[in-house]
């Protein structure tokens, strides 16, 4: 190998995909070809994560992959694990570089200094962190929608969650860099951006003047090419009519918004220090379908929270089935070493929480059933993100299903579309599963 070589693994949310594109630039300008984590590089880039135990049993794997494949090569590890116990990470190993979430424009340097002979543990306070830390990217290989970073930290500190500590403090883009990137995204081909942060409502309240996702959407409606703008996860205190009539008047805002739940009876609620009620959420939710009726409305739902009863998981499916969300994201509670529901009592036995998992899963299905059937029949825009060849067929459009989504972020599979990835077209839909829907493409 005499060129540069560098392979990346990123393990948890979107905003840490990005954050790794975003490394990724950065290598690619220091003439680094980037590869395949499978394959042998002198770098390898394992950006972590620490929400559940998986989480970090992952990044481990990913390490000592990483030290198999090549024992030679340095070993970088960043993200939410390398922030939140540094000294557990640059212990394993063959682990050259530990790099928490902040500082990290000096990555390629860095490197450079551990070929030197300079092993280096980067991990700053990340509660001192006041500025958003400014990575822009160009692009996301290989797919029409990209996502586009605007927040980073979360001053809320749930009980049951690491993110705070790993992220720090809540810290807003400002506008000016957000239409900027917004347009060179554009430019590169992406039909869709998607809007994203680690507490993506508190966006703009750290600025001065303050601003908020309302004005984030009127800021990118202009950008001529930019054929949909999606939300991220958004929590119920940031819903208000505002943001609800800018994505009414809105031409690209999707009609589909993430509003994580985690639990529906009000002690929980309480013990998990969220800032509302069940009764406060569906207030919430009829506002929201008040101004846009057809919105889809997915959500995130923990089971087994300590002290959890079974009346207080009946009251979650109950409201669950009241508000009529179109997909689920069911998690079972995970212990996270340093947060405050972790040292709580009566911590709820892992064969309850599998069966309440499985329970809440089955009521996620039927409801995503129910709304995915009630799009057969009618002809919905797609936005086409990926070709499967199958192989099959006189040609090679014949053996190919397409997939993309709606704006209501429903899958559609398509066999017979003729086009582009990133193009729009309509799609007749037939038929549907809990997963998606399928259908015929009828127009471009």
């Amino acid at each position: 190998m005499s060129e540069k070589r560098v392979a990346f693994y990123t393990l948890g949310c979107k905003l840490n995909q990005y954050d790794t594109q975003s490394l990724l630039e950065l290598f690619r300008k220091c003439c680094y070809n980037i590869v395949d984590f499978s394959e042998t590089a002198h770098v390898y880039v394992i950006n972590t994560c620490t929400v559940t135990g998986s989480g970090e049993r992952k990044s481990r794997q990913a390490i000592r992959r990483a030290v198999r494949q090549n024992p030679e090569a340095v070993v970088v590890v960043t993200g939410c694990y390398a922030q939140t116990a540094p000294g557990d990470v640059a212990g394993l190993p063959g682990v050259d570089l530990v790099i928490g979430n902040q500082d990290r424009a000096q990555i390629v340097e860095l490197v450079e200094k551990v070929n030197q002979g300079q092993p280096q543990i980067e991990v700053e306070n990340i509660f001192g962190a006041t500025e958003f830390e400014e990575l822009p990217i160009q692009e996301f290989d290989g797919r029409a929608r990209a996502t586009l970073k605007i927040q980073d930290g979360c001053n809320q500190f749930c009980t049951y969650c690491k993110i705070p500590f790993a992220r720090g403090p809540s810290r807003s883009r400002r506008l000016k860099a957000i239409v900027e990137e917004a347009k060179r995204l554009v430019d590169r081909g992406f039909g869709e951006v998607v809007l994203t942060g680690i507490h993506l409502g508190a966006y703009g309240a750290d600025l001065d003047p303050a601003v908020n996702l309302a004005e984030v959407i009127r800021a990118l409606e202009g950008i001529d090419g930019l054929k949909r703008l999606r939300l991220g996860s958004v929590d119920v205190p940031e819903i208000d009519e505002g943001l609800c009539l800018a994505i009414k008047a809105s031409e690209i805002a999707c009609h589909h918004l993430h509003i994580p739940l985690q639990a529906g009876d009000d002690e929980i609620l309480k013990a998990m220090r969220r800032p509302y009620t069940a009764a406060e959420f569906q207030d919430k939710i009829d506002l929201v379908r008040h101004y846009l009726p057809n919105i889809a409305i997915t959500t995130d739902v923990i089971v087994g929270f300590p002290g959890e009863t079974d009346r207080q998981f009946q009251n979650g499916l109950d409201l669950v089935r009241n508000v009529g969300f179109t997909r689920l994201h069911v998690f079972r509670y995970s212990p996270r070493s340093g947060t405050a529901a972790a040292r709580f009592p009566k911590q709820v036995p892992g064969v309850v929480k599998r069966r309440r998992s499985r329970e809440m899963i089955a009521l996620g299905h039927e409801l995503s059933l129910k709304f995915h059937k009630s799009y057969i029949g009618q002809k919905v825009e797609v936005l086409w993100e990926e070709v499967l060849h199958t192989g099959r067929g006189d040609t090679e459009s014949q053996g190919a299903f397409w997939i993309g989504h709606t704006d209501t972020y429903v899958k559609v599979t398509a066999q017979n579309y003729r086009g582009e990835i990133g193009d729009m077209s309509k799609v007749a839909i037939l038929s549907a599963t809990p997963e998606g829907v399928f259908g015929d493409a009828v127009e471009v």
